[in-house]
């Protein structure tokens, strides 16, 4: 009867040991990792000529991915060209003029900023300076008077320009270049679709370096810095792997404990949010659950020394 009393009494003991490991054991914030995504859309519309884009693929920055047909761009714009020279060719004279005054008040200037530092060393004299203005001031009164009577044609020339210019801006939009460093995640048109200005083409997301989000209640909030150095940890076969983390963000503002992460009864609690940066060795996936670990006083001043 004694020896199944110590047995009884041994269990009990492991039994208590056990819990209190495991209350000890507990992680300090729970969290999933995200990435900053970048949706890249069409900026003109089209059809995709070329679009060398797959699922998993590493793009680079400003890497060039494919383009929009352009063929009716440049069609208006030859048009555009053709009836430039038409204008112009009936306005030679007034060009041609507005062309030699143009001419003039570009020397002028030139003269101007001689003169300007003849005078910073002493050479010149404010009436040089004076008169050089002066003359400035002329040049142009006379290139407004030609163009104000001749506007009809000067507008209709400035019109043709500014339509080329914007011609120019779409061809170089029908360019699809890439803008960051990272894996595309998600690919939604084909080449030889047809796709429409702000049409999705694919998502892409810089994964070398993922952010756990964890969320610690206020009591913790005081043993938290930015910069401060955590150890990360996911579920990995039948143990736990760790990483290496670094906490980059601490709101500042607390919120309810957001539906994924807690119980019922966890979600009414007021959190902070925290973010920590984890380089991704290939493992960490965005949406993965991971823990949050606060290294030891002691351990953390070793690391920073």
């Amino acid at each position: 009867m004694k020896y199944y009393k110590y047995i009884i009494g041994l269990i009990i003991a492991a039994t208590t040991l056990l819990s209190c490991s495991d209350s000890n054991e507990k992680a300090d914030g729970y969290g999933n990792f995200e990435a900053t995504e970048i949706t890249v859309s069409a900026e003109n519309t089209g059809k995709l000529i070329q679009f060398e884009v797959s699922e998993g693929d590493q793009l680079m920055r400003d890497q060039f991915i494919g383009y929009i047909d352009t063929i009716p761009l440049a069609l208006k714009r030859e048009q555009l060209e053709v009836s430039k020279a038409v204008i112009s060719s009936k306005s030679k004279g007034v060009l041609s003029q507005i062309n030699v005054l143009n001419a003039q008040l570009k020397t002028a200037n030139t003269n101007k900023e001689r003169t300007e530092n003849l005078i910073k060393d002493n050479a010149g004299t404010q009436k040089q300076l004076d008169d050089i203005q002066g003359e400035i001031n002329v040049i142009k009164n006379q290139i407004r008077s030609v163009e104000i009577q001749n506007a009809p044609v000067v507008n209709e020339l400035k019109s043709i320009d500014v339509q080329l210019k914007q011609i120019d801006d779409q061809i170089q939009k029908s360019k699809i270049i890439n803008p960051i460093n990272g894996t595309v995640l998600t690919k939604y048109i084909e080449p030889n679709e047809i796709t429409v200005f702000g049409k999705p083409l694919y998502k892409i997301a810089d994964l070398s370096i993922m952010q756990l989000r964890v969320y610690i209640s206020e009591t913790q909030l005081a043993n938290l810095k930015i910069g401060q150095e955590v150890t990360i940890k996911i579920d990995d076969a039948d143990t736990m792997k760790s990483y290496e983390g670094k906490i980059c963000w601490i709101a500042s503002e607390a919120e309810f404990t957001p539906k994924i992460i807690q119980t019922k009864e966890e979600r009414v609690a007021l959190v902070y949010a925290v973010k920590v940066d984890v380089v991704n060795d290939g493992g960490l996936k965005i949406g993965m659950p991971a823990e949050m670990w606060l290294l030891p006083p002691t351990l953390s001043k070793e690391t920073n020394h």
